[in-house]
């Protein structure tokens, strides 16, 4: 455990405990409180989260590869697994949803821009997750990349035990058939993303 050493107006030097993450969590929860929409469960860490977070995204190899099994099984694939690229386009570029001045059945986006580059046109796009600019021109629209695809933005943990990325299905922040509707936008040849 490191420890933190303060000097100055103090008699003697004060050394205090690095928080842990526990001590963290604690802190969330004590401090957050209920607003709108926003309930304080939305602070709370999960126990993958907890291992991603204990760990610095690092578990052992034998770890990521149990939790990457286990949110396997969280992921429902439906028959059919590509929407309306259109509406796929509207809910990447939307940021909308899940904060405390919405009403309850707000539809809310995906904010994929926040973190990926989906189409030239773009002039401003984040860079935390890969572009995804030619994203089915270059891996093709097939069953296997579509099922891929949307269970990825379903529950990314599923691929990538402390993924960044939101786990935005198992998490209820995105529906099924916008999840679909996403996927036909990275994969449709008309899409923006593949031009």
């Amino acid at each position: 455990m490191r420890m933190l050493l303060l000097a100055g107006a103090f008699a003697a030097p004060l050394v205090l405990a690095e928080p842990t993450a526990r001590d963290v969590q604690d802190i969330h929860l004590r401090d957050f409180h209920t607003k709108g929409i926003v309930k304080k469960d939305a602070v709370a860490q999960d126990a993958v989260q907890r291992i991603c977070t204990m760990t610095n995204d690092r578990p052992s190899a034998e770890v990521g590869k149990q939790i990457e099994t286990d949110q396997m099984k969280t992921i429902a694939f439906p028959a059919e697994l590509m929407g309306d690229w259109k509406r796929g386009e509207d809910i990447a570029q939307s940021g909308r949803g899940m904060t405390f001045t919405d009403t309850a059945g707000t539809p809310n986006g995906g904010s994929c821009y926040n973190c990926h580059q989906l189409a030239a046109k773009e002039i401003s796009y984040g860079t935390l997750g890969p572009s995804l600019l030619g994203f089915g021109k270059t891996r093709g629209a097939g069953a296997e990349t579509q099922k891929y695809v949307y269970g990825k933005i379903f529950n990314a943990k599923a691929y990538n035990a402390c993924s960044q990325m939101p786990r935005l299905g198992f998490s209820g922040t995105l529906t099924e058939q916008q999840i679909k509707d996403l996927v036909a936008y990275l994969l449709d040849p008309a899409s923006p993303v593949n031009q």
